[in-house]
C-alpha cells in the first residue's frame, strides 16, 4: 500500500472545478429589506450564499472586480454558506452592512466569522461598496481563498504487544528510459540489483522494457531508501536510470512478511484520511499564503492489532524449508483474534491464498463429516463400524491409503482417517447435513473482517447420495482456505464457530450465526483429534503437549496429486497448514511441527 502522506500538516489541495454550492437561508423575499441600503446588502448576500457568483457580483459597485474573486467561494466547494444577523446602518448616502458568515465544507467540518461591508448609493441604486475585506475582514486586495487538507500522519501499526509492524518509510522507485535500454545497461542495472532482489535480471528488465508503453519509462523495482543509498552512486552513472522517491507504510522489519500487511496498510491509511485536518488560507498574487482558519488533524494513533510477533515469526520460520506454495494460518480460539498468516514466497506470487485460496480440505474435512454423523445420531464415538481397504459406494470407487482396519470404533476410523468409513457414513445423511454442520464449524461463513479480506470456503448442498460420498471426505465440491480450516479448528477448540478478528475493537460482520454443536458431539471431536495425534495418522507429533488435529490429503487436477494438510489445536491455539502439492500430508504435519515446538517448549 503506497503511503503518500510526507507528514502530519502536509497540505492536499483540491483539483475541482468550479462548482456551485447549495442554497440556504435566503435573507431577502417577500419585501424583508424594503428597498434601500438593506435591499441591497440582502440581494448580495442572497446571491453569495446560493453560490450565485454574477448575480452576487452585480449588487455590488465593481462586478469585475467582485466577480474574480467570488469565483473562489464556490471553489471552495461547500456544502451550505449562511448569512445572519443582517444589521444595516444608513447615514445618508452610505452605509454599512453588518452579519455572520458561515461555511458549511462537509463531514463536521464549519467556518464561521463576523464581517461588514460597506454600501453606498449610485446613479443605478444602492450597492455594496466592494472590497475583498467583503468576503473575509483579514483579505487584501488581490489575494485569494483555498480550502486545504491537512493529513494526519499516517499510524504506525503495531502487534498485540507493541511491537511495529508497519511504519511509513522512504522508498525509491528506479525508472529506465526505453531510449537508453540497451543490453549493456540493463544488464550492469541487474549486476546492482541482484543483492537487493536476485529475480530482476537483465532479460527480465529487457522483458520489461519492450512491454512499455511508448513515452513512458520502466518502472525496474521500488527499494527501501537504505537499500537503494547502498547502490545509488553506482546507479548514478547508468545511462537512462532516472529515481522517484516517496513515502509508504512497510514491515518494520524486512524479515517480516504477511499477507494480512496490504490489508492493515490501507487500514491504516484510510483511517489517517478519515481524521485529516483542514484550513483556510488567503493565498497572495505571489503565491504566498497566510492561514484564516486552521483545524489541524489529530494526532497520529497506532492501529493495534491482534497479531502475536512470537507466533508469525513461528509461523514464517516453519515454512522456510519448502519450496513450493505453503502456508499457515493461527487464530486463538477464546477471542477469534488472529495470530499469525505466513506464507512462503512461491504463495506470496500467487496474492493471498492463506486468506482467500480456494482447495480441496481433502480428510481435514472429515472433522466436518463426523460431527454431522454423531449430530444425526448415525452413529457415536464408540460405534464399531467397517473400514475396508477399498469399497463401491454409490458408483465411487473409495480406497484408503494402503490399509485397512476391519471393523473398528468409529473414532479409531477418524484418527487413522479412514475413508471408506466416512463415505459410508455420509450417504444416509440429509443432502444438507454436511453443509449445516461445516456452518456451524465456520466453514463457509462469510466475514467482513476489518483489516482484511477473507473467504473461509464453500460447503453446497449435495442432494445425491454419490455428492455426500465425495463431499465426505473432502473432496467434489468442497473447498476452504487454510484460514476456513483454522477456524474450524478453532471451533472445536471453543465448541462454537469462531468470529475471526484482526483489529480488536472493530466489529467483525457475518453473513450468519449458526447455532454451536451439541456439547456431547464438541467434546467427542476433541477426542478423536487428540487420539490422531497420540495413535492415528499424526504420531509424529504425539511428544508435543497437548496437540490435537486432523491430517488431510486432498487429491487435485487429474488426482494423480494431492495438497497435504495438518489442522490442530494446542491449548488456546487453533492452526491450518497446507502444502501445496506437497503429495501427502506429512510435509504439512512436519511445518506444523516446526511452528509449535518453539511455542510449546
Amino acid at each position: 500500500m503506497v503511503w503518500t502522506g510526507g507528514g502530519r500538516g502536509r497540505v492536499r489541495r483540491p483539483v475541482a472545478a468550479l462548482l456551485a454550492a447549495v442554497a440556504i437561508a435566503p435573507l431577502t423575499g417577500c419585501g424583508l429589506f424594503g428597498g434601500g441600503a438593506e435591499q441591497a446588502a440582502g440581494t448580495f448576500l442572497d446571491a453569495l450564499t446560493a453560490g450565485d457568483v454574477p448575480a452576487a457580483a452585480a449588487a455590488t459597485d465593481d462586478p469585475a472586480a467582485a466577480a474574480e474573486l467570488l469565483g473562489y467561494r464556490t471553489a471552495l466547494e461547500p456544502v451550505a454558506v449562511r448569512a445572519d444577523g443582517l444589521r444595516v446602518e444608513e447615514q445618508g448616502t452610505v452605509g454599512t452592512a453588518s452579519f455572520t458568515l458561515s461555511w458549511d465544507f462537509g463531514a463536521g467540518r464549519s467556518w464561521t466569522y463576523d464581517t461588514r461591508a460597506g454600501l453606498r448609493e449610485t446613479a443605478e441604486g444602492w450597492r455594496v461598496d466592494w472590497t475583498p475585506s467583503v468576503l473575509h475582514p483579514e483579505l487584501d486586495p488581490g489575494e485569494r481563498l483555498r480550502l486545504d487538507t491537512l493529513d494526519v500522519e499516517v499510524p504506525a501499526v503495531l502487534a498485540a504487544d507493541g511491537a511495529e509492524l508497519l511504519a511509513p518509510q522512504r522508498v525509491v522507485t528506479l525508472l529506465l528510459d526505453p531510449a537508453a535500454a540497451d543490453r549493456e545497461v540493463a544488464g550492469a542495472l541487474a549486476g546492482q540489483l541482484r543483492e537487493v532482489d536476485p529475480t530482476i535480471t537483465e532479460r527480465s528488465i529487457l522483458d520489461g522494457v519492450a512491454a512499455t508503453p511508448e513515452g513512458q519509462r520502466y518502472r525496474v523495482v521500488t527499494l527501501r531508501g537504505p537499500d537503494h543509498d547502498r547502490i545509488g552512486a553506482a546507479l548514478a552513472d547508468l545511462p537512462g536510470v532516472g529515481t522517484v522517491e516517496d513515502t509508504r507504510l512497510l514491515s518494520a522489519d524486512p524479515g517480516l512478511s504477511s499477507p494480512l500487511l496490504a490489508g492493515l496498510a490501507e487500514a491504516a491509511t484510510e483511517e489517517s484520511e478519515a481524521d485529516a485536518g483542514w484550513r483556510i488560507a488567503a493565498v497572495a498574487p505571489d503565491g504566498g499564503t497566510r492561514v484564516l482558519h486552521d483545524a489541524a488533524p489529530p494526532a497520529a494513533q497506532p492501529l493495534v492489532t491482534s497479531v502475536d510477533m512470537d507466533v508469525q515469526r513461528a509461523a514464517q520460520a516453519a515454512l522456510a524449508p519448502l519450496e513450493q506454495q505453503a502456508m499457515i494460518v493461527a487464530v486463538r480460539p477464546s477471542t477469534g483474534d488472529v495470530l499469525a498468516v505466513a506464507q512462503t514466497p512461491a504463495a506470496d506470487r500467487e496474492g493471498a491464498p492463506a486468506l482467500v485460496g480456494r482447495y480441496p480440505p481433502g480428510s481435514t474435512f472429515k472433522i466436518v463429516t463426523t460431527a454431522a454423523a454423531l449430530r444425526a445420531g448415525a452413529a457415536a464415538a464408540d460405534s464399531v463400524l467397517p473400514c475396508p481397504y477399498t469399497e463401491n459406494v454409490q458408483g465411487r470407487q473409495i480406497t484408503n491409503d494402503g490399509f485397512a482396519l476391519g471393523d473398528v470404533p468409529l473414532h479409531t476410523a477418524f484418527a487413522n482417517s479412514c475413508n471408506t468409513t466416512m463415505a459410508r457414513l455420509a450417504v444416509d445423511l440429509p443432502p444438507d447435513g454436511l453443509a449445516e454442520v461445516a456452518a456451524q464449524l465456520g466453514l463457509g461463513v462469510d466475514h467482513v473482517v476489518p483489516g482484511t479480506t477473507t473467504i473461509t470456503g464453500s460447503v453446497p448442498p449435495a442432494p445425491r447420495p454419490e455428492q455426500r460420498v465425495e463431499w465426505s471426505i473432502g473432496q467434489g465440491e468442497v473447498l476452504a482456505s487454510p484460514f476456513g480450516m483454522a477456524l474450524v479448528a478453532a471451533a472445536v477448540a471453543r465448541g462454537q464457530a469462531v468470529t475471526p478478528v484482526l483489529l480488536p475493537g472493530r466489529e467483525t460482520t457475518s453473513d450468519r450465526e449458526p447455532a454451536p454443536l451439541p456439547p456431547d458431539v464438541v467434546a467427542d471431536l476433541r477426542a478423536m483429534m487428540r487420539e490422531t495425534v497420540t495413535d492415528g495418522s499424526a504420531t509424529a507429533l504425539a511428544d508435543l503437549p497437548g496437540v490435537a488435529g486432523k491430517t488431510g490429503t486432498a487429491q487435485f487436477g487429474d488426482g494423480s496429486r494431492s495438497h497435504g494438510w495438518f489442522v490442530a489445536t494446542a491449548g488456546d491455539l487453533a492452526v491450518a497448514a497446507l502444502v501445496v502439492d506437497g503429495g501427502s500430508s506429512a510435509p504439512a504435519v512436519q511445518a506444523t511441527r516446526r511452528f509449535l515446538e518453539p511455542l510449546l517448549g
